[in-house]
């Protein structure tokens, strides 16, 4: 089975948020949709290792920030390539607390959602949420997965639906890639060039993750 077919299908970037007590925390993900619209309800995809899956259980609440083409890419690694049990990912991060969730002030829109219903898959759990609160935030266009890939040259995090590990053995040799998030580094001015300050732009890790391959 050739496992890039599902990358036809159609994808969002998010950052799905909820509670650990009262700190904020929340990962990256891709696998939103639209279940039913009267009432509202949405489903979405959460890997068993992501802490947020645990904090979503225990809350029965999350909310989904919804990224745009003009979000900072940063957030992508903020959010989908550490560990929210490690690291409060909201520390620094401009939010605002929305019918109790947190919410990301750099999307275009969020929705916030009870627990009504949930499904385990092996990897997985799908979160049925009825939703409480929701507004459009800004006009720019939603980022798709498909432009997060082509124009960020952002990779999928392991623990995402779309992950293909056959991707990191297909990378071209002589690339400069961050050790971190995956992000390759094809810009005009040689890697070896760039000043010491320079940071990954999708997980902001500095220079000295990055490796040659």
């Amino acid at each position: 089975m050739n496992k890039k077919v599902f990358r036809n299908l159609s994808y969002g970037v998010y950052v799905v948020s909820t509670l650990d007590g009262t700190r904020p925390t929340g990962c990256t993900a891709n696998s939103v949709m639209q279940i039913t619209s009267e009432p509202a309800s949405i489903a979405i995809s959460i890997n068993h290792d992501n802490y947020t899956n645990g904090c979503i259980a225990r809350t029965g609440t999350f909310a989904v920030s919804i990224l745009s083409e003009d979000s900072d890419p940063g957030l992508i690694g903020t959010f989908g390539f550490q560990s929210g049990k490690d690291v409060d990912k909201f520390d620094g991060t401009a939010h605002t607390i929305r019918d109790g969730m947190p919410v990301l002030d750099d999307c275009c829109g969020y929705i916030v959602c009870r627990v009504i219903d949930k499904m385990e898959t092996s990897t997985h759990t799908v979160f049925l949420g009825e939703v409480t609160d929701g507004d459009v935030l800004e006009t720019a266009p939603a980022m798709t997965y498909a432009y997060y890939h082509n124009v960020i040259k952002g990779k999928s995090p392991k623990n995402a639906p779309t992950y293909l590990p056959e991707e990191e053995a297909a990378e071209p040799s002589a690339r400069w890639v961050c050790s971190v998030c995956g992000y390759v580094y094809d810009g005009e001015v040689p890697f070896e060039e760039l000043p010491e300050d320079y940071t990954c732009p999708v997980c902001r890790q500095p220079k000295s993750k990055f490796v040659r391959k």
